[in-house]
């Protein structure tokens, strides 16, 4: 089980310093999560917080994926489990399970979401060329909601566009689209 790298997303952490060895010069920044052992970035200025998890308060007739709302210094959040959107087999909440909170826009205007994820990763600097389109997998798989993906490391790392994602009116089963992808990718590097 990977565990959290807290030193990652420390504010205080200076290019250069020990914990911030993915960081590179140039590019935009991404804060990477694990879900199910695949990593997932998403753009670091969306990030208000990462919050251990904490018992959400339900909401009656939400479906399976709104873990509740919890109230962040007076502001009522969402919180999504995002494993259950991406079709991900359900698991426990562990001491590394966070709560990402994430500034979205939407065309109704910003709001504060959090999403549960397994655990944090790392932060990375990527340049927009580095990165590689998602793969057209036709009309019937919408995938809108990727930013790109690309290689770090020697693993694939798949971007999401969550302002696309936690907006959408119904947010799909995503896990056959993430095999597809990370199947093409991988058949792609050999």
């Amino acid at each position: 089980m990977q565990s959290v790298n807290t030193a990652a997303v420390d504010e205080n952490d200076q290019p250069g310093t020990e914990h911030s060895e993915a960081v590179v010069e140039d590019g935009d920044q991404y804060l990477t999560f694990i879900m199910a052992g695949e990593e997932y970035g998403v753009d670091i200025l969306c990030v208000q917080e990462i919050r251990g998890w904490e018992t959400a308060t339900p909401i009656p007739n939400s479906p399976n994926h709104i873990k509740g709302v919890i109230n962040l210094r007076g502001t009522i959040v969402p919180i999504v489990d995002l494993r259950q959107c991406f079709g991900l087999e359900a698991i426990e909440y562990t001491p590394v399970t966070v709560v990402i909170v994430l500034k979205v826009d939407t065309d109704k205007g910003s709001r504060i979401m959090g999403i549960v994820v397994d655990a944090v990763s790392d932060v990375y600097s990527l340049a927009a060329a580095e990165m590689k389109a998602a793969p057209d997998l036709g009309d019937a798989v919408n995938t809108d909601y990727i930013r790109g993906l690309v290689g770090v490391d020697g693993k694939m790392v798949i971007l999401l566009e969550i302002n696309r994602l936690l907006s959408m009116d119904d947010i799909p089963n995503l896990a056959e689209v993430s095999r597809q992808m990370l199947a093409g990718s991988a058949d792609a590097q050999t």
